[in-house]
């Protein structure tokens, strides 16, 4: 395992980063969700291969995938060796306080989601997305609190615009509050809008980029195509499928064509190329069959020529905004 700087903060993370919107309990909305005892060796494993960095949100699985990270953590490392990081904006709840990024909601969102984790403080509390609803100083002076209070040690953000990013920024230098350390951004071979703006502005910032997603709902793994595309996630994954088109499938179909060459599994090649981008700092990983992480961990030795960089990336043709609106 390799680590990096977080942005321009002075803490460390590992190269990858774990995401666990797989683990906790198969519910309405996440039917092939594994459950804890399914899920708990990936952990296990992902600290065995030198992870540090665990992203979860208190929606996944219906707060559940929260609890059983923080189970699984508190089992299996000590807490001071680990970056975990949650989110806050999703609905928790049927009351109209129970979603979004009023005061109100995070001051109670991030109380209950330390209770899920089990523990004092997160390292990263992100906003899961932008709220339209509420006043984005009202959004930072509350992310501030919850800093100084000790329940968190920095904040991020997620899939946004960017000009919704460098108001939030804005905001917060101008009234002395907490600013953003990260962006979460949807990134991959197939979507790559976030080179035009966001990209720049963090790189600019010195902002950590720690993209989603960076197989495509593993679209990129080589075992989907365009004509056996239903995988049991797939089934049930709507957003995930807002998040492709036909036109894609040319792109996933070079990516294999490359590994093949090289050896490789398609999921190797396609993280690698997300690795070479200097202002990514740790792409998000998910992993629910065995070898997935040993996967991802080997994509940080692979190198890619220029020449491969540019087959990679010549099919590429620009994408509406996708991962938020």
């Amino acid at each position: 395992m390799e680590y990096i700087r977080f942005g321009n903060t002075g803490m460390s993370v590992s190269r990858l980063c774990l995401g666990t919107m797989t683990y906790g309990k198969p519910t309405e909305r996440w039917p092939w969700a594994l459950n804890e005892e399914q899920s708990r060796p990936f952990i296990k494993k992902a600290l065995e291969l030198g992870f540090n960095f665990f992203d979860t949100a208190d929606v996944y699985t219906a707060g559940a995938s929260e609890e059983v990270v923080g189970r699984a953590l508190n089992d299996f490392a000590k807490r001071d060796d680990i970056v975990l990081a949650t989110k806050v904006f999703n609905a928790m709840g049927p009351g109209p306080n129970d979603k979004g990024l009023s005061r109100k909601h995070i001051m109670s969102a991030i109380d209950a989601s330390l209770k899920r984790l089990g523990t004092d403080y997160v390292d990263l509390y992100q906003i899961h997305r932008w709220d339209y609803n509420t006043p984005i100083e009202e959004t930072m002076e509350a992310l501030h609190d919850v800093v100084k209070a000790g329940k968190a040690r920095y904040i991020g953000a997620s899939s946004m615009f960017s000009w919704q990013f460098a108001k939030a920024q804005h905001i917060a230098e101008q009234h002395g509050w907490t600013r953003f350390v990260s962006m979460q951004p949807y990134y991959n071979l197939l979507y790559r809008e976030e080179e035009r703006e966001m990209l720049p502005l963090c790189a600019d910032q010195k902002i950590a980029v720690i993209p989603w997603s960076p197989l495509a709902r593993g679209l990129l793994t080589g075992k989907r195509t365009k004509e056996r595309n239903e995988t049991e996630r797939a089934k049930t994954d709507v957003f995930g499928k807002s998040l492709y088109n036909d036109s894609d499938f040319a792109i996933a179909d070079r990516v294999a064509e490359i590994a093949e060459q090289k050896g490789l599994p398609s999921a190797q090649v396609a993280l690698a190329w997300v690795l070479t981008k200097p202002v990514i700092t740790a792409p998000i990983i998910g992993a629910s069959k065995p070898g997935h992480l040993e996967d991802a961990v080997a994509a940080l030795s692979v190198k890619l020529s220029a020449d491969e960089i540019t087959r990679l990336e010549e099919l590429y043709q620009p994408h509406p905004v996708l991962g938020h609106s």
